[in-house]
């Protein structure tokens, strides 16, 4: 029977399998796809502590390779659910189930995607999802932000600091976001907003060079000269499977305390797919290594 069961590997799952490896534990993986996680998508990372510059492919083989010589083993199958059993727990898997002693989530969650022309084509060359990892490539340009919650927000004035021109874009009148943010968003001479809008298209020969908008009350189309394309429109998590065992918030995100203790005994989530104010790669290494050692802890009784 395996120690840790490690359900997702991306920076937090790799995390936690380095970490209890190193404490002796027996350790297994499992992920749907290709390890790395959302990290894959992001062409530079340059706020990982000690690395000025690396592509999150490179970023991903590290940590692969890193957990991988420590002997934890990495099987690629999709995950179904978990059951409790007491003493240990049984993790249901595309092709059977396996047993381990505790577990950790650490499957991620998904940015919502536009689902627009272009928007698959300019990803890394101009279209993100991370204001935070990538604005800095885009200081001193023109970017838009699209979304309407606390993260657009939150991205446009985080992005007005680097910036030339920010464009908000939401397609409802209102916001959903903390009015304290939109506040300071519509008091802020850098950020223009543009409400009833929607993204019809990313357009670039190469970079992205404009973004084709549709207004939802006449129906006129326009295209907004910018370089940059910010999607905040949230966060996807899939974590149906392990409810009602585990607990989730109404959005879907595992509620787990900052020691990454779920409601189960011997259940811990790790990195984006728990309910946490700051999704970053650091933040999903930090809860790694915190779910192993509780893990460990928890096996030492």
């Amino acid at each position: 029977m395996t120690d840790v069961l490690i359900i997702g590997a991306g920076p937090a799952g790799l995390t936690a399998a380095i970490y209890a490896r190193r404490a002796g534990l027996s350790v297994k993986i499992y992920e749907s796809s290709m390890y790395g996680g959302q990290i894959l998508t992001t062409p530079e990372v340059e706020n990982y502590p000690s690395i000025k510059k690396i592509s999150g492919w490179e970023l991903a083989e590290n940590l692969y390779e890193q957990a991988s010589s420590l002997g934890a083993e990495l099987v690629f199958e999709e995950i179904s659910g978990i059951e409790d059993l007491g003493t240990h727990k049984r993790v249901l898997t595309a092709s059977g189930e396996e047993e381990a002693k505790t577990v950790i989530i650490a499957n991620g969650a998904k940015r919502r995607k536009l689902e627009v022309p272009g928007e698959d084509s300019h990803l890394g060359m101009g279209v993100s999802y991370c204001a935070t990892c990538d604005g800095a490539f885009f200081a001193g340009k023109v970017a838009a932000v699209v979304g309407g919650g606390s993260t657009a927000l939150e991205d446009a004035l985080y992005l007005a600091n680097l910036c030339e021109r920010v464009h908000l874009i939401h397609r409802r009148e209102g916001f959903r976001g903390q009015q304290t943010l939109l506040d300071a968003v519509t008091s802020h001479e850098k950020i223009e907003i543009h409400t009833n809008r929607v993204p019809l298209e990313v357009v670039g020969d190469g970079p992205v060079q404009a973004l084709r908008l549709r207004d939802t009350v006449s129906g006129e189309e326009e295209t907004l000269p910018t370089d940059a394309v910010f999607v905040a429109i949230g966060l996807s998590p899939d974590n149906g499977k392990f409810a009602p065992l585990v607990k989730l918030d109404e959005s879907g995100y595992i509620l787990a305390s900052e020691d990454c203790h779920t409601n189960v005994p011997g259940i811990y989530a790790a990195g984006d797919t728990r309910k946490k104010s700051l999704r970053q790669i650091v933040t999903a290494a930090s809860d790694g290594a915190i779910a192993a050692t509780e893990a460990f802890a928890y096996l030492q009784g």
